[in-house]
């Protein structure tokens, strides 16, 4: 009895993050291990899918960097990351656009749709949603010397027509975007997943940008997990990328959140994805995990 009780409990504690959220659009940002473990999988699944049926509208923008590497190794293609973002040429991007839109983005339809969702795939492509232009080359550091690098087919998102996104969340349906855009000459550009998260939580003013993965949050001492931040403000967060405190793959992420924000979003959180329900501890409970960048 007991047991039941606590799960009661746990439902009473949800109650008024239910009833502020229901109507509200959330973006999810899916990748890192959780996208890997089978376990993972199902409870990221359930939790976009349980939001849904509570009345938030869950957006879903997923990575896909580990299954891109591994189909390069797999072809020798080299691969090279500078501040956290892939170096694209163009058979690397034909590559990225294999995997994002032909594999995962059909994968996670497939996953969210097993588990009660209307699931319905999309890429930047699909009715101009993702307009994009090629990012410039980036500062980095080769051999001990200043260089700057052509990223190739990498961009930054000039226009967003969210239109399609809000006509099939309105209708019930579960958007899930692969973070491939279109330039104006027509090209395919490789955008990083946090960004692309960043600038839809923008551009629909969405409640919460939510970004999964393979860390605890943003630590004070890299690599010391009792140093977790749990709430940061956006200064503080633009300090430490300065400090080198904030680094690789984290830096997209603490940008994506910084966008967000700026741009009227009302709270972002970058959440461990390791962690089973994770989404769901971090939204309906008290105390919350991982870092809350506002």
């Amino acid at each position: 009895m007991e047991r039941l009780i606590e799960k009661a409990q746990v439902l009473i504690e949800a109650l008024p993050y239910i009833r502020r959220f229901s109507g509200k659009t959330f973006v999810i940002k899916y990748g890192g291990q959780a996208m890997v473990s089978d376990e993972l999988k199902d409870s990221v699944a359930q939790d976009i899918v349980l939001l849904k049926y509570i009345g938030i509208n869950p957006i879903v923008v997923h990575g896909g960097g580990k299954e891109i590497t591994s189909l390069l190794d797999r072809l020798g293609i080299d691969t090279r990351f500078v501040g956290g973002l892939r170096v694209t040429d163009r058979e690397t991007m034909e590559m990225v656009e294999m995997v994002l839109v032909g594999k995962i983005n059909k994968e996670v339809v497939n996953l969210l749709n097993r588990h009660g969702g209307k699931a319905v795939g999309l890429s930047g492509k699909d009715s101009n949603l993702l307009v994009a232009r090629k990012r410039p080359p980036a500062q980095a550091y080769v051999d001990g010397a200043e260089q700057y690098v052509d990223l190739g087919y990498v961009g930054d998102v000039t226009e967003i027509n969210a239109t399609v996104i809000e006509t099939l969340s309105k209708n019930n349906y579960i958007p899930v975007i692969a973070p491939v855009a279109v330039s104006l000459e027509g090209d395919g550009l490789n955008i990083n997943a946090d960004h692309v998260a960043g600038e839809l939580a923008a551009a629909l003013q969405a409640e919460k940008l939510i970004l999964l993965t393979d860390v605890e949050g943003i630590l004070e001492v890299p690599g010391k997990q009792e140093t977790l931040i749990s709430s940061v403000k956006r200064q503080q967060a633009r300090d430490m990328i300065i400090s080198g405190n904030i680094s690789s793959g984290m830096i997209p992420k603490v940008e994506a959140c910084i966008r967000a924000l700026n741009s009227g979003v009302a709270r972002t959180h970058i959440i461990d994805g390791r962690l089973s329900h994770s989404m769901l501890l971090e939204i309906f409970t008290d105390t919350g995990i991982g870092t809350m960048v506002e």
